[in-house]
């Protein structure tokens, strides 16, 4: 195996790891504070393409859309948390499973109604076309921003949580939400937040993937499946897992396809199997 082919195969693990984390990390933080399986986080990865497709056809500016559309995404995803998720915390899971699915249902016919069926092109930025030769391997400039995004996004929404009075809360109400309620928190407003922060993230990960993919109906369904394994993986509501699980999902996928293409599917359920049989809450999870 030459060494620009090496190169390459570790560029595009590293940006599909990028893209699945923006769209695993919020999946994993709606559970972490919600503890509910959001099963409509795929459809706001898709909205968030067709979106930022409407605000580059508009404006041009995809830098644009790379802000307005996960805004509007996210200013949906708090109503609907305020009009429906809210009332069903205290529910069996089954209640949030069947909501979250039948807005997923919802939501993408709005989307073919609004849209129409076809694929939606988006051409990336002009500063991001064509490609660069590293190490021999001739690898495409939007690919690379991809990792920059990722990375960025990581590290940026671990300080937050971690290092800000905000992200304090959010980890005190997803630890105990009635302790934390009774010290004067709202809980209801940091679940609102949460959730709309997380469609958000989705939203940044369909308007980055669309000059790769098209915005197309649909394209949520892959996406949610390979970041259900991802949060499996690292553990429900770890961002740290998120990365790790990732760039997990991420190398079998791109090295299993490789070596395996038939297989690259079944090698990344055999990961996420070992992970939750060794560790039943996931790499970086915490055992309840």
């Amino acid at each position: 195996m030459s060494l620009a082919l090496v190169v390459d195969l570790i560029l595009n693990a590293i940006a599909q790891s990028a893209l699945l984390f923006l769209v695993a990390v919020g999946l994993s933080l709606v559970f972490g504070v919600l503890r509910v399986m959001n099963f409509a986080h795929g459809v706001f990865y898709m909205l968030g393409a067709y979106l930022g497709f409407t605000v580059v056809a508009r404006s041009g500016s995809f830098w644009l859309s790379l802000v307005l559309a996960p805004v509007a995404t996210g200013l949906l995803g708090g109503l609907l948390e305020r009009t429906t998720l809210r009332y069903i915390y205290r529910r069996p899971p089954i209640y949030q499973l069947l909501l979250t699915f039948g807005l997923a249902l919802v939501l993408e016919e709005l989307v073919r109604v609004v849209w129409g069926p076809s694929a939606l092109p988006v051409d990336p930025p002009a500063g991001l076309e064509g490609a660069v030769t590293i190490l021999g391997a001739v690898y495409p400039r939007y690919r690379l921003f991809l990792v920059v995004l990722g990375m960025v996004t990581g590290v940026a929404l671990w300080f937050f949580l971690q290092r800000t009075r905000v992200g304090l809360v959010i980890r005190a109400a997803a630890q105990n939400d009635e302790m934390a309620a009774c010290l004067g928190t709202d809980v209801a407003r940091v679940r609102t937040g949460v959730f709309a922060a997380a469609c958000a993230l989705a939203a940044v990960g369909g308007v980055a993937a669309a000059p790769m993919t098209t915005a197309y109906l649909g394209m949520g369904i892959g996406v949610i499946v390979d970041a259900f394994v991802v949060v499996v993986i690292g553990g429900l509501g770890s961002i740290v897992g998120s990365m790790a699980g990732s760039l997990i999902v991420g190398i079998a996928q791109t090295w299993g396809g490789f070596y395996f293409s038939e297989a690259a599917m079944a090698i990344m359920y055999l990961v996420m199997g070992l992970v939750l049989i060794f560790r039943p809450w996931g790499l970086f999870g915490e055992e309840e």
